[in-house]
């Protein structure tokens, strides 16, 4: 059995930063592995220890510069990575949903996985819609937001708990292929030993292009259009006050007087 978990490295910003047009300026930023895909690979590997999996394969979008990040889920137990930049997806400031569907689709009907993980959503663009998108270009069938994985997979049958909206979870099974989306909290990502982080560099990553794919470069285009960035204005202020409980519950009770909370 083969799965293959899509992965993303993700700009994070610190608390204090500018905007620059419409990105925040570099300097302000750093680069790290998908919080959802982390746990997405991990849910991978240990189906792999499991002995359910026999190869786990990692794909991404990104230029040579993500190679550090994604080795990550090399050290942690995957078995290759590919990764796939064109000279087209230079300068795409919007990379859309419809854009990653149609590259991944195409990783996904090459390497004919068993099961497609991938993150509820990424840290940056938040879109949390590719997973689904590309179960439905694969017609395979998918489940969302999924906090349990059963591990035997009998049958071909994966058995899933998912959320829902309000605080209910849905128990379901889902027949392979399947794409599930992966959320937080599903289990406890590894880290990355020494000897993994050494192993990571010697694993096989493949570099593919558009062309390599069969993918059109128009493909990258998209729908969407980037046209502005900025801070939100904050729409209340917050106090704070400094001191035990003895010096502040006076001042606190004034406040709350004052804002009418309290008679």
């Amino acid at each position: 059995m083969k799965i293959l978990v899509t992965v993303k490295e993700v700009a994070t910003v610190e608390d204090e930063f500018e905007i620059d047009g419409t990105e925040i300026a570099s300097q302000y930023l750093s680069a790290d592995l998908n919080e959802w895909d982390d746990y997405a690979v991990e849910e991978a590997v240990q189906l792999q220890e499991a002995g359910i999996a026999d190869e786990v394969v990692t794909v991404t979008i990104g230029p040579e510069d993500a190679e550090q990040t994604i080795r990550q889920a090399l050290a942690k137990g995957a078995d290759r990575a590919i990764r796939v930049w064109d000279d087209a997806l230079e300068g795409v400031d919007l990379l859309d949903v419809g854009a990653k569907t149609d590259i991944l689709q195409s990783v996904i009907e090459d390497e004919d996985p068993d099961l497609v993980l991938t993150g509820v959503q990424s840290g940056d663009d938040s879109w949390g819609a590719t997973g689904v998108a590309l179960a439905n270009e694969l017609d395979f069938e998918w489940a969302a937001v999924v906090n349990h994985l059963e591990h035997d997979l009998e049958d071909g049958v994966a058995s899933v708990r998912r959320e829902l909206e309000g605080g209910i979870e849905e128990l379901t099974d889902v027949e392979l292929p399947a794409v599930l989306t992966i959320q937080t909290g599903i289990n406890e990502p590894r880290y990355a030993s020494l000897r993994g982080i050494r192993q990571a560099q010697r694993k096989p990553l493949d570099v593919q292009s558009l062309g390599d794919l069969g993918v059109d470069e128009s493909a990258v285009e998209g729908a969407v259009t980037l046209t502005d960035m900025y801070e939100p204005e904050s729409e209340s202020d917050v106090t704070v006050w400094e001191g035990g409980a003895d010096e502040t519950a006076g001042e606190l009770a004034d406040l709350l007087r004052d804002k009418g909370v309290v008679a």
